[in-house]
């Protein structure tokens, strides 16, 4: 976990091991999956592009994806579904990318190809109208991936990493499979079985699904990611506005609609802006994500308004019924960097230490 104070990461604690097998303990440069938290890069991406004049999230999602004319939507046609729906997950897109279970030893993690996903699309539905409620979509986010790459024309993770990743100095993070130098600092992951964890291999392929959850990270490279989300006047970091407008990553905090689900303490009036997470805790607005892929588990927690970001990341996850479940725990985490970390910034005494 990194704690993060204007554009500085002030304080880390690192536990654990990156892989048991090898007694590699977690440090700094240790390299975890941040899975879903990867759709706030995409959602910034195409907040980039809106800003160039090259679309408007009022744009119907079909001018850039065409093929999900062929999706079923008994609410009337696609061309209804925008941009802005698809970054506020309330298109109506089913949650999951498969839409079986996929608990076969020979069914694929994700899907590996465009095609397989067009091929899927005469067989999907619309599950609400579009704009009217929330519901969570990781094919959504694969549609916005396709956006981009139709718009400038290079592939998804190139134009990440030319405007995200290079100019915000994240030079420690990639997609997909690990380069041969950094492969000793790759973490495994682990499912507990049993009460014995086990290796699921450091390495896996997101396939089509990048934009959705395939970004892998150093702690400190997502203290860079958060320090620039919180930054809204750009005043610590010149190069925070070079890669999107103040005004645009407010905009991108402004609550859309409400999510329903079981109340978290401090984490209270869940809603959700284009693409992240806002939550009110006595009186102070707290923005967020989580990830959950391969038994990695993360979170970026930060208020932006008293300049303090949280950072979380573990590499193991459950599987047996008596242990406790991965969601859970994560947000346990989340709680308590809300009752140890942000209260302290929250008051005169803390935020003078």
């Amino acid at each position: 976990m990194a704690v993060i104070h204007a554009e500085k990461l002030i304080a880390a604690d690192y536990h654990g091991l990156a892989d048991i097998e090898a007694g590699r303990p977690v440090d700094e440069n240790t390299i975890f999956h941040w899975a879903s938290i990867t759709k706030t890069f995409t959602a910034v991406a195409i907040m980039q592009l809106r800003d160039r004049g090259l679309l408007e999230l009022t744009d119907p999602a079909v001018r850039y994806v065409p093929e999900l004319r062929e999706v079923h939507n008994p609410f009337g046609g696609t061309e209804r579904i925008t941009l802005g729906h698809l970054l506020s997950h309330t298109a109506g897109f089913r949650a999951r990318t498969w839409p079986w279970g996929g608990d076969e030893t020979w069914h694929p993690f994700e899907p590996r190809e465009w095609t397989q996903l067009v091929a899927m699309m005469p067989y999907s539905r619309i599950l609400f109208e579009p704009g009217s409620e929330y519901g969570y979509s990781n094919p959504a986010f694969i549609f916005l991936g396709r956006t981009v790459e139709k718009i400038v024309g290079d592939d998804y993770k190139t134009y990440i990493h030319k405007n995200l990743l290079e100019p915000l100095g994240m030079h420690a993070s990639y997609f997909n499979a690990t380069p041969w130098h950094r492969q000793a600092n790759r973490s495994n992951s682990y499912h507990v079985i049993d009460g014995r964890p086990v290796a699921n291999g450091a390495d896996f392929n997101t396939g089509i699904t990048a934009a959705n959850g395939g970004l892998n990270a150093t702690m400190p490279d997502m203290g860079k990611w958060i320090a620039f989300l919180m930054d809204s006047t750009a005043a610590h970091q010149p190069i925070h506005r070079q890669v999107l407008s103040p005004a645009s990553l407010e905009e991108m905090r402004q609550p859309l609609m409400p999510v329903h689900g079981p109340a978290v303490p401090g984490l209270e009036h869940e809603q959700i802006g284009l693409s992240l997470f806002l939550y009110e805790h006595q009186g102070h607005r707290l923005v967020g994500h989580t990830g959950s892929q391969m038994s990695f588990s993360s979170f970026i927690l930060y208020d932006p308004d008293a300049d303090i970001g949280v950072v979380g990341v573990y590499n193991t996850a459950y599987g047996d019924e008596t242990a406790p479940d991965t969601g859970r725990i994560s947000r346990e985490f989340r709680v308590r960097a809300v009752k140890e970390i942000f209260s302290q910034f929250w008051t005169d005494e803390g935020a003078a230490d």
